[in-house]
């Protein structure tokens, strides 16, 4: 497909700035459930670098361990591929200078302290578990390089380090520092880590029913995204029920949004080629956020 004839709207993720966009939309949802109210630059600055070097640089690792022809090569990879070195140095910059950013502005807690001399006010830092979780998902991309399968482990684990990562850096910035335990098991960040999850395994499911001329296969995919979008719709609406902050009903009000229009996009798949679909998976998380907006007083 040629340069010039690329849509507009399809750029952001030919960039892959469609993460670093959700990332920043859902950071802003984050913010106040843990007092962060004055909404440091840096912070934003930080992660939205953080996220694009990373999926800048997951791609071009695609490209490198699939080859060239590979069916699973799509055109944001190709992009890449075509400006592969000023790609690279984007990419590196961005993430050398996202994480720059939050080493010398961020409080210490990022990185923690004395936990390895025995002090006893010691603290794991905040981002070595969201270290943990991106080593494991770069191990399993690796080793699973030619499984044809759709990788929900991987998916799942993928969407955890991301809204982890969105999580903390408003736990970091903010007012209310629970710990990182307290984060891991956060209801709101990990509702957000399932949609995320779901969100990464609904392109693969309509990839894989467009390769398959099966009806039951196609039947199946279908069900097995529509099942999991239910759950999280239906964990939700509990929580909404039984949380009494408005801030965090109305987050969780925004992951029944997302889930509903996932749910949409799913029946309506076959109207959307392949690259409006994952444009529109992305909206589908950017779309509560005028609501959130609303239901808060533009707090």
């Amino acid at each position: 497909m040629p340069e010039r004839r690329i849509p507009l709207w399809l750029w952001p993720n030919l960039l892959s700035l469609d993460a670093p966009i959700v990332a920043l939309v859902w950071l802003s949802m984050f913010a106040p459930i843990v007092g962060m109210v004055y909404r440091p630059w840096q912070a934003y600055a930080a992660l939205g670098l953080v996220v694009w070097g990373i999926y800048i640089l997951d791609r071009i690792m695609d490209l490198k361990l699939l080859g060239a022809g590979d069916d699973r090569l799509k055109e944001r990879h190709l992009f890449h591929g075509r400006h592969q070195w000023v790609m690279t140095v984007i990419g590196v910059g961005a993430l050398l200078g996202g994480a720059g950013i939050a080493v010398f502005t961020w409080p210490s807690i990022l990185i923690g302290h004395g936990y390895f001399t025995n002090e006893p006010d010691r603290q794991l830092g905040y981002i070595v578990p969201g270290l943990i979780m991106l080593g494991a998902y770069f191990v399993m991309a690796v080793s699973a390089l030619q499984d044809e399968e759709i990788p929900h482990l991987r998916n799942l684990l993928a969407g955890l380090a991301f809204a982890y990562g969105t999580a903390m850096t408003a736990c970091v910035n903010g007012s209310q520092r629970d710990g990182v335990g307290d984060l891991l098991t956060s209801m709101p960040m990990l509702s957000f880590a399932l949609l995320c999850g779901i969100n990464i395994s609904a392109i693969h499911f309509w990839e894989h029913s467009r390769k398959s001329p099966d009806l039951n296969v196609k039947a199946a995919h279908e069900l097995a995204l529509t099942l999991p979008l239910v759950v999280l719709a239906g964990l939700a609406a509990l929580l909404v029920l039984f949380e009494s902050v408005n801030l965090i009903r109305s987050f969780y009000i925004s992951i029944m949004i997302s889930a509903a229009l996932l749910f949409l996009l799913n029946r309506n798949r076959t109207r959307f080629s392949m690259d409006a679909l994952r444009v529109l998976a992305d909206v589908a998380l950017v779309v509560p956020f005028p609501v959130y907006l609303i239901m808060n007083n533009g707090s």
